[in-house]
């Protein structure tokens, strides 16, 4: 099989030849570059190379051509033309993290240090606007920067949340156009990132895109208001959703069934040990437009859809198929109620399992090379049966993994 028949035959619940692998393909399947450097040159044996930071965000690596095809990856990743912190990947330039990993990073990642060592970025890479991301001295990637002034109720905008949202521009389009064209040519199974249909996620929230982001972009004060200003939150969601409607009218007719994946929305739901918000609210406040947008993309694509939520989630899968998404992500099996037997068996049928392969909590990041090896092959074993299951951790790959426990993960999927 091709890389792109493979992937579409497990996202067809037929049993592919192998089983199909992501790593990189979206921001939350992805591995830290500096875990990502150290298996490079693992595989490669080329000492020289910089990776290039694609998210920096969580300071995700790029998953390179050469490495891909070394390593068997099965899917590419569409994304927005500019990042987390509002600039493009374009102009790249050396950088060096504080664990001494050389990488490269954009020409508008620009940083200062505060007085205890912190690294400070800056949205659309200028230093004259207040900084938006926080990396603490000796970390490996960013926290966001809350830049809300107080709230004043009387005078809450909803057109404020809205700020970020609009319709695909000329120069966004262009980006779609080139990409995909590219893309396509590498052979790979490809996954779009659809921008503004994630409704609540919290990590978009405080906007560390825009310079002077207004209206609720407070972590606690957000989940708050999902509560004490409901309505404002849903006429939030109401006008997003419109727009998202329309970019995704717009991106079905100009990529087409090039695309086989979706990822709509990172919003998570759910807890180590259980879910934080209840059935009944999810059913008011997020499953409508969650069904609005499966809807179109159903009606007029081949494409599937892939949600995110990290955690305890089985409570909330039938909420999730109900509304129409294809993929669950990231299959976090060491959350309470996950055990991965038993989802496979009570949900297999309606959902394509993508994740769920590595325990990055503890046996990847902890655990013996041997432990992961046997850990892997287990969940090809039980998610990959009859297809429905695409190879990935749970959750991006952090920067501290050993080498050694990456490459038992690979030889796991290259033995199954």
């Amino acid at each position: 099989m091709t890389h792109r028949e493979r992937l579409q035959a497990a996202l067809e619940h037929r049993q592919p030849d192998r089983v199909p692998v992501d790593f990189g393909g979206t921001a939350v399947t992805g591995i830290h570059v500096a875990a990502l450097a150290r298996l490079r040159q693992a595989v490669t044996g080329d000492t020289a190379w910089r990776v290039k930071v694609v998210e920096p965000y969580q300071m995700l690596g790029e998953m390179d051509a050469e490495l891909a095809d070394a390593l068997g990856i099965d899917v590419a990743g569409l994304i927005p033309r500019k990042t987390m912190f509002g600039f493009e990947n374009a102009d790249w330039k050396p950088f060096t993290l504080f664990d001494g990993t050389q990488v490269l990073v954009p020409g508008n990642f620009q940083t200062t240090s505060d007085a205890n060592g912190d690294l400070m970025i800056y949205p659309e890479g200028d230093r004259s606007a207040p900084p938006s991301g926080r990396m603490p001295q000796g970390y490996y990637f960013f926290d966001t920067i809350v830049r809300q002034p107080p709230v004043d109720d009387d005078h809450l905008n909803v057109a404020d949340n809205l700020e970020e949202f609009g319709l695909l521009s000329a120069e966004d389009l262009a980006w779609y156009r080139r990409r995909i064209s590219e893309l396509d040519a590498g052979g790979r199974g490809i996954i779009l990132t659809m921008p503004g249909t994630a409704f609540g996620d919290i990590a978009l929230v405080p906007a560390p895109w825009m310079k002077y982001p207004k209206g609720i972009r407070d972590i606690e004060e957000w989940y708050v208001s999902t509560v004490a200003r409901k309505d404002y939150v849903l006429e939030i969601f109401e006008k997003q959703c419109a727009i998202g409607l329309q970019n995704l009218e717009t991106l079905i007719g100009l990529l087409g069934d090039r695309v086989q994946a979706v990822f709509l929305t990172g919003t998570d739901f759910g807890t180590q040990r259980g879910l934080f918000i209840s059935p009944a609210a999810y059913r008011e406040m997020y499953k409508p437009y969650h069904r609005r947008v499966n809807q179109l993309i159903h009606q007029k694509s081949k494409w599937k859809t892939f949600i995110h939520s990290c955690g305890a989630v089985r409570e909330l899968l039938p909420e999730f198929i109900e509304a129409g998404f294809d993929i669950l992500n990231p299959v976090q099996c060491s959350a309470a109620g996950m055990e991965a037997r038993e989802l496979k068996r009570e949900f297999g049928r309606h959902l394509v399992f993508w994740g769920g392969a590595a325990n990055t909590q503890q046996t990847l990041q902890f655990g013996t090379a041997a432990e992961v090896y046997r850990e892997c092959r287990e969940r090809i074993d039980i998610f990959g049966a009859g297809g429905g299951f695409v190879f990935d951790a749970v959750h991006n790959v952090q920067a501290t993994t050993p080498t050694p426990n990456l490459l038992a993960m690979f030889k796991a999927i290259k033995d199954s």
